[in-house]
């Protein structure tokens, strides 16, 4: 019950506005499940989400779909990349780079709308910046994955994206190739934790799917807020512990 509940939150945050590993990743390892493979099972828990909330923003995908085939290979590539650095870390390797990897997250959704709003333009087609930039989010989001969603909103914005609908559609349909190439490369390598991943797959489609219908109606400031806190608290956490 307790994964569940994890995934359950992790899914909905990640559709509302990312940051749902800063839940389910520290819980998977409060489990007892070890480094890599938390990582691992966590990337297979949550990708359901990412599905469940990307066909909740069909609509808005549909009008975005010129984006998505340049920056849909690219983000296929960097996912591959990223999963096969993983599992060729050692756990302890992992252990000593989480915290690092939290605060970097961490950092990039306290200061996500500095971000946007600085490199934000009104272009209407891809920018070799936008697309370099995605593919180090993709290796990045491969590997780890925290943050990645409001990382892959600032490269959209680069990129020239600026209905942030649209843009959330995009995102999450990234997420998707992303993590589901990184799946590839963790199912082959076994490092995928079963039981408690298929509880946690649960938890997050219906997380997911819930809050992707229903997030038009929310301020998305509180739930940044409450993000931003969990994320510092968890990031001093892991450098103490």
């Amino acid at each position: 019950m307790f994964l569940f509940l994890a995934s359950l939150l992790g899914g909905a945050l990640n559709a509302l506005a990312g940051g749902g590993s800063f839940i389910a990743l520290p819980a998977l390892l409060y489990a007892g499940v070890p480094a890599v493979a938390a990582n691992a099972t966590n990337t297979f828990a949550l990708w359901p989400a990412a599905v469940s909330g990307a066909w909740a923003y069909r609509r808005e995908i549909v009008a975005a779909r010129s984006w998505l085939v340049t920056l849909g290979i690219i983000s296929l590539v960097g996912g591959l990349v990223g999963g096969l650095l993983l599992i060729r870390t050692s756990n302890s390797a992992f252990l000593r780079l989480l915290p690092w990897l939290m605060l970097i997250a961490a950092a990039t959704f306290t200061f996500a709308g500095s971000i946007l709003g600085r490199f934000g333009g009104p272009g209407r087609h891809l920018s070799v910046a936008g697309i370099l930039l995605q593919l180090i989010i993709a290796i990045y989001g491969g590997y780890f994955g925290g943050g990645m969603g409001i990382m892959t909103l600032a490269a959209l914005s680069i990129a020239g994206m600026t209905d942030i609908h649209q843009m959330n559609g995009v995102k999450l349909v990234l997420a998707v190739l992303i993590n589901g190439a990184s799946l590839v490369e963790f199912l082959i390598g076994g490092v995928v934790v079963w039981r408690p991943a298929v509880v946690m797959a649960a938890g997050s489609v219906i997380g997911g799917y819930t809050a992707a219908s229903i997030a038009r109606t929310l301020d998305q400031r509180n739930v940044n807020a409450f993000i931003v806190v969990v994320a510092w608290v968890l990031t001093i956490y892991f450098f103490l512990r």
